[in-house]
């Protein structure tokens, strides 16, 4: 008996997916496509320029480019799975293939939500206190902090994936979601995993509601430091800028709120999936345009960029007249 329950933990998984089998199921994969390759390419021109242009190798670009890079292994990890399963029909994923999937995942995620806030504690620092600004943060600083969420973001990972693949799956092989998620397994096991989703609630304290605390904290003090200042172009910009990162991270760790820290009896498949989208494929197409591109230092730095670009492609033509 032990042996059919080891051995059906090792079989296929069956990913139902997130469109359906029809012409508004192709337009909605081609859409999802089309941002994929959008936040792709922002975020490697991002990550281009802050390694090239001298100007932005500050603490926030450093931590800007982590998160970029984060964001295109995220979507890389989910996004061309989905397409395929979708466009050739085969909806499986190997049992490794699935755990590697929510590793991956996971220690992206882990790594994200902190590195956030690491970043808005930046952002305090360099708005409420700039003169202690090369004190407080500083490249070595900036590294051992980013190290830090890599680290625990990886480390929060393989405690879940232990224990999620050592979990008996005996009845249906079906996850109704578009990737391989632990909300989604834990409905197929067929064990009590009741104490697991205490831990998991724990981990969602350290991984989520601490850097959202952090993060509403530290802009809270910006706004107040903000208000004090008398130009009012400057009070414009400042909240224009606060509540467009605002509204990012509300989104981001609202939806990870919604789908990590309820019980699983509240948890349906539609839900899931469209809080899923939001994470998945929304807001890493969004933070390089809220984060970086409204910023006037890397607007300047991509129209120098440009601009050298053009200049030498006129050297050549003259070149060849």
């Amino acid at each position: 008996m032990w042996k059919e329950k080891n051995e059906s933990c090792y079989r296929d998984f069956i990913l139902l997916g997130l469109l359906d089998p029809n012409h508004y199921g192709m337009l909605f994969l081609t859409f999802i496509l089309i941002i994929f390759m959008v936040a792709i390419m922002g975020n490697t021109v991002l990550i281009l320029l802050i390694r090239i242009d001298i100007r932005l190798h500050t603490p926030m670009y450093f931590f800007l480019s982590h998160l970029s890079i984060m964001d295109i292994l995220h979507m890389c990890n989910i996004i061309p799975q989905m397409a395929y399963n979708y466009i050739s029909g085969r909806k499986s994923i190997t049992f490794a293939g699935c755990g590697f999937q929510i590793f991956l995942y996971s220690s992206f995620v882990g790594t994200e939500c902190v590195i956030l806030a690491a970043m808005s504690y930046d952002r305090y620092v360099a708005i409420c206190y700039p003169l202690r600004y090369p004190f407080f943060m500083n490249h070595r600083i900036s590294v051992i902090l980013a190290s830090g969420c890599w680290f625990g973001g990886i480390i929060n990972s393989s405690i879940h994936i232990v224990y999620i693949l050592n979990l008996p799956f005996c009845g249906s092989r079906i996850i109704d979601h578009f990737f391989c998620e632990i909300p989604a397994l834990l409905k197929l096991s067929c064990v009590d995993t009741s104490q697991y989703e205490r831990g998991l609630n724990v981990s969602g304290v350290f991984f989520i509601l601490i850097p959202l605390l952090i993060i509403l904290a530290s802009y809270g003090h910006i706004l107040r430091t903000v208000l004090h200042i008398k130009s009012m172009e400057a009070q414009k910009k400042a909240f224009s800028t606060c509540s467009s990162h605002l509204a990012v991270v509300i989104l981001y760790y609202g939806s990870f709120i919604f789908t990590y820290m309820r019980p699983r009896s509240y948890h349906t498949p539609g839900q899931d999936k469209i809080l899923a989208i939001t994470y998945t494929i929304l807001t890493p197409m969004l933070n390089p345009i809220i984060y970086s591109f409204r910023n006037k230092d890397v607007v300047c730095a991509l129209k120098k960029v440009l601009g050298r670009t053009l200049i030498c492609r006129k050297e050549n033509l003259f070149k060849i007249y």
